[in-house]
Protein backbone atom coordinates (compact mmCIF):
# COMPACT_ATOMS: atom_id res chain seq x y z
CA UNK A 1 0.00 0.00 0.00
CA UNK A 2 1.11 3.91 -0.66
CA UNK A 3 0.41 6.44 1.94
CA UNK A 4 -0.27 9.88 0.89
CA UNK A 5 0.43 12.55 4.07
CA UNK A 6 -0.46 15.91 2.70
CA UNK A 7 1.23 18.71 5.00
CA UNK A 8 -0.49 22.01 4.93
CA UNK A 9 0.57 22.80 8.81
CA UNK A 10 3.54 22.97 10.47
CA UNK A 11 1.84 21.91 13.26
CA UNK A 12 2.39 17.75 13.65
CA UNK A 13 5.85 16.85 13.13
CA UNK A 14 5.96 13.99 15.68
CA UNK A 15 2.44 12.95 13.83
CA UNK A 16 4.04 12.82 10.17
CA UNK A 17 7.53 10.96 11.75
CA UNK A 18 5.35 8.26 13.84
CA UNK A 19 2.79 7.38 10.96
CA UNK A 20 5.73 7.01 9.01
CA UNK A 21 7.78 4.84 10.57
CA UNK A 22 4.46 2.76 11.33
CA UNK A 23 3.33 2.39 7.78
CA UNK A 24 6.94 1.76 6.91
CA UNK A 25 6.98 -1.03 9.76
CA UNK A 26 3.78 -2.58 8.05
CA UNK A 27 5.70 -2.72 4.55
CA UNK A 28 4.18 0.30 3.08
CA UNK A 29 5.63 3.20 1.13
CA UNK A 30 5.07 7.00 1.63
CA UNK A 31 4.85 9.58 -0.01
CA UNK A 32 5.03 13.01 1.63
CA UNK A 33 3.97 16.60 -0.18
CA UNK A 34 4.04 19.80 1.76
CA UNK A 35 2.63 23.13 1.36
CA UNK A 36 1.71 26.31 2.41
CA UNK A 37 2.42 26.76 6.38
CA UNK A 38 3.84 23.03 5.99
CA UNK A 39 6.68 24.14 4.61
CA UNK A 40 7.86 25.28 8.24
CA UNK A 41 8.77 21.96 8.11
CA UNK A 42 11.81 21.89 5.91
CA UNK A 43 13.91 23.42 8.52
CA UNK A 44 13.55 20.51 10.44
CA UNK A 45 16.10 17.92 10.33
CA UNK A 46 14.06 15.18 11.87
CA UNK A 47 11.46 15.92 9.21
CA UNK A 48 13.82 16.37 6.14
CA UNK A 49 15.79 13.58 7.09
CA UNK A 50 12.66 11.03 6.39
CA UNK A 51 13.34 11.50 3.05
CA UNK A 52 16.84 9.43 3.66
CA UNK A 53 14.25 5.94 4.81
CA UNK A 54 13.75 3.02 2.26
CA UNK A 55 10.69 4.04 0.57
CA UNK A 56 9.61 7.34 1.48
CA UNK A 57 9.53 10.71 -0.93
CA UNK A 58 9.11 14.03 0.00
CA UNK A 59 8.40 16.33 -2.71
CA UNK A 60 7.05 20.48 -1.30
CA UNK A 61 5.64 23.21 -3.24
CA UNK A 62 7.70 25.92 -4.02
CA UNK A 63 5.61 28.84 -4.65
CA UNK A 64 3.99 27.94 -0.77
CA UNK A 65 7.69 27.62 0.25
CA UNK A 66 8.53 31.17 -1.49
CA UNK A 67 5.39 32.92 -0.09
CA UNK A 68 5.97 31.78 3.34
CA UNK A 69 9.40 32.23 3.71
CA UNK A 70 11.22 28.71 3.73
CA UNK A 71 14.10 27.47 4.18
CA UNK A 72 15.11 25.64 0.98
CA UNK A 73 18.86 25.77 1.00
CA UNK A 74 20.85 23.02 1.98
CA UNK A 75 18.11 20.61 2.02
CA UNK A 76 18.87 16.79 1.35
CA UNK A 77 18.95 15.91 -2.28
CA UNK A 78 15.90 13.98 -2.34
CA UNK A 79 13.78 16.32 -1.08
CA UNK A 80 12.34 17.54 -4.67
CA UNK A 81 11.39 21.22 -4.85
CA UNK A 82 7.83 21.22 -6.75
CA UNK A 83 4.71 22.12 -7.74
CA UNK A 84 0.88 21.50 -7.42
CA UNK A 85 1.96 18.58 -9.93
CA UNK A 86 3.87 16.57 -7.33
CA UNK A 87 0.63 17.12 -5.04
CA UNK A 88 -1.61 15.75 -7.79
CA UNK A 89 0.84 12.54 -8.56
CA UNK A 90 1.15 11.86 -4.58
CA UNK A 91 -2.99 11.58 -4.68
CA UNK A 92 -3.31 9.67 -7.33
CA UNK A 93 -0.60 6.87 -6.44
CA UNK A 94 -1.63 7.19 -2.84
CA UNK A 95 -3.94 4.14 -1.68
CA UNK A 96 -4.53 5.87 1.52
CA UNK A 97 -4.55 9.62 2.33
CA UNK A 98 -3.73 11.62 5.65
CA UNK A 99 -4.15 15.40 5.25
CA UNK A 100 -2.47 17.09 8.69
Amino acid sequence: MKLGIFVNTGKHIDAVTGITQAALKKGHSVIIFVMDAGTGLLANPEFTGLCRLDRVSISFCDHSAKEKGATTEGLPAEVVCGSQYNNALMLHESDKLIVL
